[in-house]
């Protein structure tokens, strides 16, 4: 690849990283304030049927258009790419009806198999979002498949911060009186295609804009080309195969979600909880999920930056540098995300009441957050796989987790109630580690722990929490300690910034990281020279 592509790619990603960071913080941050307007049963009502969402999101947002920019990619030959694209709508718009039908007719179906049948309305709201996915997926692909990620960030950007305001007025509206949970609900998922409709607003002007630039690219065409292009039955083949597998794997903890919403509350009401008892018992439950993704970000983040230089390596058959880079993206994936996960923890009383106004769940959450490494590492092996087009242990290692998944939550619910799903939770998410981690080269995985790591990790994680809980000590027995949630506020506020500086600066003296580790992070030199 040459020198001038590559730094353009290299732009490109990272203003897609950017986006998605945007996108995920907004995805998770906005259930705070939606959970604290309507409350435990309404957060339960909406987050039965958020997995519908969450999974239509991820085909439209990032898998789908993932796959299409890699077919986008290899295909030279301007007519071929556009016979291509042309298929790949049909696909795609088959696809979806065929959803959007299937939801909004068994709608009733699917409500009472999750143990609610008003859920029933809040289906329908949520099916048309995927009438907006061929214009989504091939416009984002096309432009993902020509380096250019401007028009999939801000259309990323745009959509989740529409759905948000969608949300959060339905939540206002429900304030006012006069409207059930389910009818909230019902207004707060039809934010997903609203907001999909904007996406689409976004993609068509970038199309106008570029309209001239995509015309030329079409119509070229490469002398002395070889191959036919890609024909139709081929192209459904590669949707079915390697299109669907991005997208499960891409939808990991919205697919344990969606377990949840039909074995969790039906499993409570098997152990003996009434109706109101288990929904609030899912709501609080369900506080877990944006804590998750939260600490998803900090643990994925920072490691995102490497991604196109694993790529790169493996491409130009560099297998030291491939191996070194595979080794450090694990090792700053490890470091961040149980930095994260053990912080959280040591703060779960004062950020639980802090966000959600009560302590409920505190043990189930505890459990729950553990999720933040597990999933941060999957992802982090998953990618140093997919670099190498080895797709094949990402499915089977869904494939486990989910099955245990449904199996645990099944004999764990009815007995142990949710701190039974957040074991299982973790369990299935520890199974489908250990498959993606035995598939890693053998190089990576002695790599990672070399020059004592995991015991400087330890040592940084101990420190952490031994000056976190002494301050948070010291500020509870403080008159801050009887401010309530604004109390809670600067305890939690003012226990990270402490936290962190002390992670970090014995990051540096035990040289945890390598220098090419640390130059490869955003503002990794500035930290250094502090």
């Amino acid at each position: 690849m040459a020198n001038k592509e590559m730094k353009h790619l290299m732009k490109g990603a990272i203003v897609l990283s950017i986006a998605g960071f945007i996108a995920k913080f907004l995805s998770a941050i906005y259930r705070v304030p939606f959970q604290n307007m309507v409350g435990d049963v309404g957060f339960y009502v909406y987050q039965q049927v958020y997995p519908i969402y969450g999974i239509g999101m991820t085909f439209a947002l990032t898998g789908l258009p993932v796959f299409m920019s890699k077919l986008v990619a290899e295909t030279k030959d301007g007519p071929h790419l556009k016979r291509m694209l042309r298929n790949a709508f049909f696909i795609v718009s088959v696809f979806s009806i065929v959803i959007t039908i299937g939801l909004y007719a068994l709608s009733d179906y699917i409500a009472l198999q999750m143990g609610d049948a008003q859920l029933s309305s809040l289906i329908k709201a949520v099916s048309p979002m995927f009438l907006c996915m061929p214009l989504l997926v091939i416009g984002r692909g096309y432009f993902q498949g020509r380096y250019e990620m401007r028009p999939t960030a801000v259309s990323q950007v745009v959509e989740q911060i529409v759905r948000v305001a969608v949300i959060l007025i339905a939540a206002a509206f429900f304030l006012k009186g006069g409207m059930t949970y389910y009818q909230m609900g019902s207004n707060a998922m039809s934010s997903a295609w609203i907001a999909g409709v904007f996406a689409s607003l976004i993609l068509l002007y970038y199309y106008v804009k570029n309209k001239q630039t995509i015309q030329l690219d079409l119509n070229s065409k490469v002398l002395n080309t070889e191959k036919e292009g890609i024909s139709m039955s081929e192209l459904f083949k590669r949707f079915a195969t390697e299109g669907i597998a991005i997208c499960l794997f891409g939808a990991m903890l919205v697919l344990l979600q969606l377990v949840d919403s039909f074995t969790l509350y039906n499993g409570l009401l098997d152990g003996g909880a009434s109706s109101i008892a288990a929904q609030i018992a899912k709501g609080v439950y369900d506080r877990g999920q944006p804590l998750v993704q939260l600490g998803m970000v900090v643990g994925t983040g920072f490691a995102s930056s490497l991604i196109p230089m694993l790529t790169r390596y493996f491409v130009v058959k560099k297998q030291k540098e491939f191996i070194r880079t595979s080794a450090s993206l694990l090792r700053i994936t490890i470091t961040f995300s149980v930095a994260a996960t053990v912080g959280l923890i040591t703060l779960l009383p004062y950020v639980n009441r802090l966000l959600f106004s009560t302590n409920s769940g505190a043990i189930v959450l505890a459990i729950y957050v553990l999720a933040i490494i597990l999933a941060s590492l999957i992802v982090g092996c998953n990618t140093i796989l997919q670099s190498q087009d080895r797709h094949k242990p990402a499915l089977l290692s869904l494939i486990v987790c989910l099955g245990s998944k449904v199996v645990l939550n099944m004999q764990l619910v009815p007995l142990y109630g949710t701190i039974g799903a957040s074991i299982s939770t973790v369990t299935s998410l520890l199974l489908m580690l250990i498959i993606l981690w035995k598939c890693l080269p053998k190089e990576v995985r002695l790599s990672v722990s070399q020059k004592g790591f995991l015991w400087k990790l330890f040592l940084c994680c101990v420190a952490m929490v031994i000056i976190v809980y002494a301050l948070s000590f010291g500020l509870v027995s403080s008159p801050i300690g009887g401010m309530g949630r604004m109390g809670d506020f600067i305890i939690a506020i003012g226990c990270v910034l402490a936290g962190a500086g002390a992670f970090l600066w014995l990051m540096i003296r035990l040289k945890l990281f390598t220098l090419k580790e640390w130059i490869s992070l955003p503002f990794g030199k500035k930290i250094l020279r502090k």
